[in-house]
């Protein structure tokens, strides 16, 4: 196998909205450089990258598949991504790797939702970026129209490089504005005749091209001056500077292509080769103490793991791309995430589906090694006595729940395993094993992706499983002080039990002051795990309760609080003050304390007027403006309320907080209402009052289910 020196390397990850031919253009670029000898289709399920059972039933990318080609010297590892917000988590490791993002555009519909989605982490890596406008052979292709989007979604930045003769079933020609040339391409595609370009177009091209010298010439000094001089930049400084412009994100080249017949990918290829970073130029990672760290070829080994994909067998693949000197198997290094010592197993490098076995790897390149131990997406490998730690990748914030249930009892543990091992592939996941909704959750990113955790654990882990509407984590609370008295008193044979308190409860506020008619002695704060606080305050004078049993009062109260006496959510933000009570020589003990605690601040609790708190979530819903009026009567619908807007490019963005009740599948509903052209998010922010209805109707519920 051939190794390459990390300057003749470029890493390259293809992202575009789904239905932009992704996938095609791959294929197209892996038969174009002889890496494989028939071009499939997604039609007929035998393309390269989507080679996953799912993708070929559903005709579109999934996961994230890798490949690499030679082109004239240069290896470039292709990694093709899927188009569908849904599987962003399948696109963040990719992109942070790359070293190129090539966005491809359907020439028909222009710029299209998750395309400005990606472009958004596209510029969160720092990645420099090429746009591809692809299917110009189709009938209703806009080539200018996608352009003008372009630019006022992604800025001026926006450069035509190429731009097609003509579009639609006449497509046939390609001219290149940066080395002043028509490629004629023959009917069924492949290598194109470079011709003179047209009397009809010389105008146009012309003027495109001294555009572009300007552009490249006005982000860099040396050749500004040269500008100025000869009034021209000849090829050569014109690809040093368009390869410093890109690099530095400050242009970002518009191409043409036709994947599908097989025309003007040749091109794209050679200016990747040409014009394109290779690993040691691109802006480099962090590591966790926010130093810069470069690649060094000549250094001690480090690895990245950024992908894993597990096989049945072969087991688990690890992706990763190597950040310093050369990888080899059987290197024992280290993870700096665990300190523990790992050996490496065999590496590939993959093409879909196949596997190629390697004896190195050098810095800069992407690889995979299987039967890694201990070690996960963003985990940092390197030798022993070299420590470094690379900045973790950010997955996305979830904008779905449900909750899983099993058909089968027994099968727990099987359950957790599958679920562990989706969230490893997928890190965009989040499980939750929430003991306080005895539900088990799963966190993903829109319907589709909910759907194809499922379609894992029914046919890939054998479970038989449904999902479910999640429950709600309301908290209970009180809005007034009440003083309760309660005595428990047992004789049941021997030893009995007995115990009497007066207790204070009342709604707890930062900064309230003491009671008044109280004196308080110690007062102890608890922050709650799920939320608020607990303030404890011992008022108890002349020993009438000794402190020993203080301990068991506490504990009595939390045991209700977990519990919250008017509809089962755990309670939160209430002062308690014990300020009397009698005990007994003999019968009194913890236990009879903590069932006198408990009933007391039972009593209590349901007397203070109690109020059922719900959750509520900012979200930030991106929204072409067309559709602003639609989504902002549906969020009103939502108990919404609007917190501001603002305008980002041609889209808005709109932040509002909505109670997560009203969450419930709203991705679904944002999508139906925008033609799939809205993308929101949404974090936790605080618990609110419940509207009455509400209350009432999760008391009864709760009532049912104890009666049950």
């Amino acid at each position: 196998m051939k190794v390459y020196n990390p300057t003749h390397i470029r890493n390259v990850v293809i992202l575009g909205h789904s239905g932009s031919g992704k996938t095609t253009l791959a294929e197209t670029m892996l038969f174009e450089s002889g890496a494989i000898n028939r071009r499939g289709s997604v039609e007929e399920e035998n393309t390269i990258s989507d080679y996953h059972p799912l993708e070929k039933e559903k005709k579109k990318s999934i996961f994230s598949s890798f490949m690499n080609l030679d082109w004239r010297g240069h290896k470039i590892n292709l990694i093709d991504t899927p188009g569908t917000a849904d599987y962003i988590g399948e696109v963040a490791g990719p992109l942070r790797v790359a070293d190129t993002a090539l966005f491809a555009l359907n020439s028909e519909k222009g710029v299209e939702t998750a395309t400005d989605s990606l472009w958004k982490y596209a510029r969160k890596f720092n990645v420099p970026s090429i746009f591809v406008v692809n299917k110009l052979d189709y009938e209703q292709s806009n080539f200018w129209k996608t352009v003008d989007e372009s630019r006022e979604h992604f800025g001026r930045e926006v450069t035509v490089i190429q731009y097609p003769f003509s579009e639609g079933n006449d497509f046939h020609a390609i001219i290149d504005v940066l080395r002043m040339t028509m490629y004629e391409f023959p009917e069924g595609g492949g290598k194109p005749d470079k011709l003179p370009i047209p009397d009809s177009e010389k105008a146009r091209a012309e003027k495109l091209h001294q555009e572009l010298v300007e552009v490249v010439a006005e982000n860099d000094e040396t050749l500004m001056d040269i500008y100025f001089e000869q009034g021209e930049l000849d090829e050569e400084q014109m690809e040093h500077g368009l390869h410093l412009s890109l690099v530095n994100e400050q242009i970002f080249p518009v191409f043409c292509a036709c994947a599908s017949r097989n025309m003007g990918t040749g091109r794209i290829m050679g200016f990747i080769d040409d014009v394109g970073p290779n690993p040691l130029e691109v802006q480099p990672p962090k590591t966790v103490d926010g130093e810069d760290f470069k690649i060094d070829p000549d250094g001690k080994p480090v690895m990245f793991l950024f992908k894993t994909h597990s096989e049945s067998h072969v087991g688990d693949l690890i992706y990763f791309k190597a950040y310093g000197g050369t990888i080899k198997p059987g290197m024992d290094l280290i993870n700096e995430s665990n300190s523990t010592a790992v050996r490496l197993g065999n590496l590939f490098l993959t093409e879909g589906h196949k596997r190629q076995e390697v004896t190195e790897v050098q810095a800069g390149d992407i690889a995979a090694v299987v039967k890694l131990k201990d070690s996960e997406v963003n985990d940092t490998l390197h030798e022993k006595g070299s420590a470094v730690k690379l900045m973790p990748i950010s997955f996305p914030p979830t904008t779905i729940r449900t909750a899983v249930r099993l058909k089968k009892e027994g099968d727990e543990d099987k359950l957790g395993t599958a679920l562990h091992q989706i969230h490893r592939e997928d890190p965009s996941v989040v499980i939750e094993h929430s003991q306080e909704l005895k539900q088990v959750i799963i966190h993903g990113q829109g319907e589709e992706h909910l759907a194809v955790i499922e379609h894992q654990l029914k046919n890939r882990f054998g479970l038989d499983v449904e999902f479910i509407t999640p429950k709600i984590p309301y908290r209970e609370t009180i809005t007034k002080g009440v003083k309760v008295q309660y005595k428990h008193k047992k004789q049941s044979g021997g030893a009995g039990q007995y115990a009497e308190v007066y207790l204070l409860v009342e709604p707890f506020t930062e900064g309230m002051p003491a009671p008044a008619d109280i004196k308080v002695r110690d007062v102890q704060e608890i922050e709650l795990g799920w939320g608020g606080k607990l303030v404890f305050q011992n008022c108890i004078v002349g020993g009438v309760i000794d402190n020993r049993f203080m301990p068991a009062i506490v504990k009595g109260v939390m045991e209700k609080m977990e519990n919250g006496p008017m509809s089962g959510c755990r309670a939160r933000d209430i002062r308690v003050s014990v300020y009397d009570g009698s005990m007994h020589s003999v019968d009194s003990n913890e236990a009879a304390f903590k069932t006198a605690a408990r009933m007391a601040f039972r009593n209590a609790f349901l007397d203070a007027n109690p109020q059922l708190m719900e959750p509520v979530y900012e979200i930030e819903v991106t929204v072409p403006s067309d559709y602003m009026g639609d989504v902002m009567s549906d969020l009103g619908t939502r108990r919404g309320q609007i917190q501001g807007m603002d305008a980002e490019g041609a889209l808005q963005k709109i932040k509002a907080t909505v109670p997560l009740e009203e969450l419930d599948h709203y991705s679904t509903k944002l999508k139906s209402m925008t033609q799939g052209s809205a993308t929101y998010t949404r974090e936790f922010s605080h618990y609110a009052s419940a509207p009455f209805d509400v209350q009432e109707r999760v008391m009864k519920e709760n009532a049912e289910l104890e009666e049950a």
